[in-house]
């Protein structure tokens, strides 16, 4: 993120009305349309999500499923994409032969399903990570062991879009400034709060810690269920997925690695899966 710097976002006032798929304007994604040109063209409007791709385009900021755009979205904007969003899931109703006009069960299940994607499960790509204050770990009565913690996850596979349920712990040898307990597991949900593959998920996880704490000696080991194997295609009721990612330390000292699994195999005993 910080090779990209934000940009100042329109006054919504002036920019953004709700959406209306019959005004849409369309737009070359192979032209640089500056965004008044996006906004408005004979009083017709664009989509908030192509003004938004078009802001990431410019800035040549990737938009993967994995990856936060928070720094060219503004809660407005998340407001209208529930807007429009709730149109496209409509048609998808219609598309599947659903009566979501009689039917009392699928009533309003489109807007249902856009907020949760913006506001709950992809929520991660939308929102700025965490604040993490950090305490100073320099004096002559410093930390200087492993702290492991275990932090309950819920993600969303990018490929078929069904739910990911785990636990994450993560390793950690103090540098010289610590956080929070409870900021490894906000940190950790908000990595796995969008569309993901356990095992960039795992190293997501990893950076993020790294770069909160100053510290290169961190290990991520996460076990998780996946609905992408259970709810479809092979229906492997009792399958499981493991993947670690090892820093500094953790992957160079045996010492170190054996002592972190030592601490999952308790943890894990205290508080099984």
């Amino acid at each position: 993120m910080d090779k990209f710097k934000p940009i100042p976002l329109p006054n919504p006032k002036q920019t953004f009305v709700k959406w209306n798929p019959k005004k849409s304007v369309e737009i070359d994604p192979t032209v640089n349309n500056t965004e008044s040109q996006q906004v408005a063209t004979n009083n017709e409007l664009t989509p908030i999500s192509e003004i938004i791709r078009n802001r990431l385009r410019d800035a040549g900021h990737r938009y993967w499923a994995s990856d936060n755009i928070s720094e060219f979205i503004s809660d407005e904007d998340k407001e209208l994409l529930v807007d429009e969003l709730t149109e496209r899931f409509e048609d998808v109703l219609d598309s599947l032969i659903i009566d979501r006009h009689t039917d009392p069960n699928s009533q309003g299940t489109a807007r249902r399903l856009a907020k949760m994607y913006i506001w709950e499960i992809m929520k991660g790509r939308y929102e700025l990570a965490p604040v993490c204050t950090s305490f100073p770990n320099d004096s002559e009565n410093r930390y200087d062991g492993m702290l492991v913690v275990r932090s309950e996850i819920r993600s969303m596979c990018s490929h078929h879009h069904q739910p990911v349920s785990g636990v994450a712990y993560i390793g950690i040898l103090a540098a010289n400034k610590l956080i929070g307990l409870s900021k490894y597991t906000r940190l950790a949900q908000w990595c796995a709060r969008r569309g993901t593959l356990q095992e960039e998920l795992c190293t997501d996880i990893a950076n993020v810690i790294m770069k909160a704490t100053g510290s290169e000696n961190v290990g991520v080991y996460i076990q998780a269920t996946h609905w992408c194997c259970e709810n479809r295609g092979i229906m492997a009721h009792s399958s499981l997925t493991q993947t670690t990612v090892l820093n500094g330390s953790f992957r160079s000292d045996p010492a170190v690695k054996k002592e972190f699994t030592d601490n999952i195999k308790l943890q894990q005993d205290f508080a099984p899966r």
